[in-house]
């Protein structure tokens, strides 16, 4: 599976708002995560809420979105190690991230090594036409103090949208399980 990191910090860069309006807690009750519109489409998005957002897991969202029909050109095939045959379908989802333990990520160089961690883990995982790319942010958690997040986006590609939402589910699959049994963020 591909997999990046990056920093996008300071100037205009998007922050992790992590109580928005229209927040759910799925850290009170990850089986919410099944009831959200954006998993209605994408059951695996649901499980790996539920999986992030489990009381053993290091981490804890605080949104995701999903996007069911990328065109071509909304990605890079070649990104995706995907044959131009692989690459006529494509779809993507998001999740917010933030650490359970409030310091882990107190500095920028935390959340680094945390997103190097799970790039290494996910590119042993044995998947193509996927890739995660992983945004180190700052965030806020609710205490109004600056802390840093990570935005995760996964996008996946097919023949055809059932093969694509298939390998965007094991791509999900495989996130879920760098983060909360791959000893990546700990």
């Amino acid at each position: 599976m591909e997999a990046d990191w990056e920093f996008e910090m300071g100037g205009d860069a998007p922050v992790i708002d992590a109580f928005w309006i229209g927040f759910v807690d799925l850290r009170a009750d990850p089986e919410l995560a099944s009831c959200l519109p954006e998993t209605g489409e994408l059951p695996a998005l649901a499980l790996a809420l539920k999986t992030l957002n489990s009381a053993g897991s290091p981490v804890w969202t605080s949104k995701c979105d999903f996007w069911p029909a990328l065109q071509p050109a909304d990605f890079d095939a070649d990104e995706l190690d995907a044959s131009p045959a692989a690459a006529a379908h494509g779809m993507g989802c998001y999740l917010d991230l933030l650490p359970r333990a409030a310091d882990s990520w107190s500095r920028p160089q935390h959340a680094e090594l945390a997103c190097k961690a799970v790039c290494v883990f996910l590119r042993r995982v044995s998947l193509r036409c996927c890739r995660a790319d992983l945004i180190v942010r700052r965030a806020f958690p609710g205490d109004q103090s600056d802390h840093h997040g990570v935005t995760a986006y996964l996008t996946a590609c097919g023949p055809t949208p059932e093969a694509a939402k298939a390998v965007l589910a094991q791509a999900l699959a495989a996130f879920a399980t760098a983060i909360c049994f791959g000893q990546t963020l700990q």
